[in-house]
């Protein structure tokens, strides 16, 4: 398979949060492509890697990329690790005003 072609069935998820006042430098250390999550999700097989971006405009507003092998594989890491998931996440909380899952998407092959 080549990268182009790889690159075209990779699955990836979006999410947005809206950041707490004063916690940005610490969101960005967990949330980042070398923070928890993604050390988390490198444990799990098909796991590509996680982008951190901020809105130049709004900049407590950040979107995290996670980009996976498949939607399979993303989900059944997500059952297998259920607790340590739901776990992190609550830790991760208070860095947060808001989040929402912007959606899943389908690589597109050039």
């Amino acid at each position: 398979m080549t990268k182009e072609e790889a690159r075209g069935s990779e699955f990836v998820v979006v999410w947005e949060f809206r950041v707490r006042a004063g916690k940005g430098q610490e969101f960005e250390k967990i949330y980042g492509p070398d923070g928890v999550w993604a050390e988390f999700f490198r444990r799990g097989k098909g796991y590509i890697q996680t982008e951190l971006i901020r809105d130049l405009k709004t900049p407590r507003r950040y979107l995290t990329i996670d980009v996976w092998t498949s939607r399979e594989v993303y989900l059944r890491f997500k059952r297998k690790n259920r607790i340590e998931y739901q776990a992190i996440d609550e830790r991760c909380g208070a860095l947060r005003e808001d989040e929402v899952k912007i959606g899943e998407f389908q690589g597109v092959a050039a």
